[in-house]
């Protein structure tokens, strides 16, 4: 698997030199949008990539839903997107796209609970119950069933979820449609649904915000964000039946136990993992970038980048509360990586 990925990289290196020497010419700067749930570690990264580089890579962070829709109008050299497009997205597009997973990331329960000590367990009948407006009080029973010896506050419950398009809200309700029949009858999966209840906030940090400022408070946001905001969040029962909280190593857990079907089809969801020890609302993140690069030299430095990503950017990824990418999905990575065409030199 090492070796291959060796080749493929000394592959992927002969490409770049190859354009650099044809054209002349050699891209200082990229743009791209989407995804907020990555941003933290793509931050690092450009800012990283930069100093390495030179290269300027300008990201507007505005939901998965948003870098879509500018891939697909060609205003953005590449995309994010912590939602894969379906096929029918994939045959909307001008033309062919790929998915470069690039970390895996875990959505947890942030919550704010005045009063409240210990660690919040939920299940997921309790979280889509909450969800689903069906629990509304903090001191429900069906909660107080599930966290014995804790006093759980007689408060309301505000569940808090994303106004935008949103690959969190991919993840998240993912999550929910393959544990709950209801959810998924009702309401479904997708970047955007209509929510049953609740109250909205835009991005990540959107989510965030309203749940620090509001006693009662429960919502769905990327690791980091909830460390960020030094928000509690809560351990969530598993399909095993263990009450698991969100880890890199639990995170990492969910991965492992999904690489059957992402060495398939990297589009694959991660949710609702079958490890006993996997975190189970997680979600890969994707970069969406046009298979036929037209500009060389962009499409040159695009490459370039996406490699250093799948290498040395991944050691930045513990450090921000991501799971790197496991050996043998770097391996699928530079497999598509080298299927990319640059103003008609593919990397084979």
């Amino acid at each position: 698997m090492k070796t291959q990925a060796i080749v493929r990289s000394a592959a992927l290196a002969a490409l770049i030199a190859s354009v650099a020497i044809t054209s002349g010419a050699t891209a200082q700067s990229l743009t791209g949008a989407g995804a907020t749930f990555p941003y933290p570690i793509y931050s690092k990264w450009f800012d990283a990539y930069k100093q390495k580089t030179g290269v300027e890579i300008n990201y507007q962070s505005i939901g998965s839903g948003g870098g879509i829709q500018q891939v697909k109008a060609g205003t953005v050299d590449f995309g994010a997107s912590d939602a894969a497009l379906s096929d029918q997205q994939l045959k909307d597009m001008p033309r062919k796209v790929v998915h470069i997973p690039t970390v895996a990331g875990a959505v947890v329960l942030a919550y704010n609970l005045p009063g409240f000590n210990g660690t919040l367990k939920l299940t997921p009948e309790l979280i889509s119950g909450i969800y689903l407006g069906k629990i509304t009080t903090w001191n429900d029973k069906r909660l107080a069933a599930v966290n014995p010896g804790v006093t759980m506050p007689a408060a309301p419950i505000l569940p808090v979820h994303r106004s935008d398009g949103s690959g969190t809200t991919n993840i998240f309700t993912t999550y929910l449609s393959l544990v709950s029949g209801e959810w998924k009858q009702l309401v479904g999966a997708a970047t955007a649904v209509s929510w049953p209840s609740g109250v909205g906030g835009k991005g990540n940090d959107g989510v965030a915000g309203l749940v620090r400022q509001t006693p009662g408070a429960i919502g769905y946001v990327e690791l980091a964000y909830a460390k960020q905001n030094q928000l509690p969040y809560a351990s969530v029962k598993n399909k095993a039946g263990n009450f698991v909280e969100p880890t890199l190593a639990s995170t990492s857990a969910a991965v492992q136990g999904a690489l059957p079907m992402l060495t398939k089809d990297v589009r694959n969801p991660i949710a609702n993992s079958s490890a006993p020890d996997g975190y189970p609302i997680a979600g890969l993140t994707f970069l969406i970038v046009y298979q036929q690069q037209k500009d060389v030299a962009k499409g040159r430095a695009l490459v370039e980048f996406i490699h250093w990503a799948m290498h040395d950017g991944q050691e930045m990824a513990a450090d921000l509360d991501y799971a790197r990418l496991p050996d043998a999905l770097v391996a699928v990575n530079e497999k598509t990586l080298a299927g990319v065409s640059v103003a008609g030199q593919a990397s084979r």
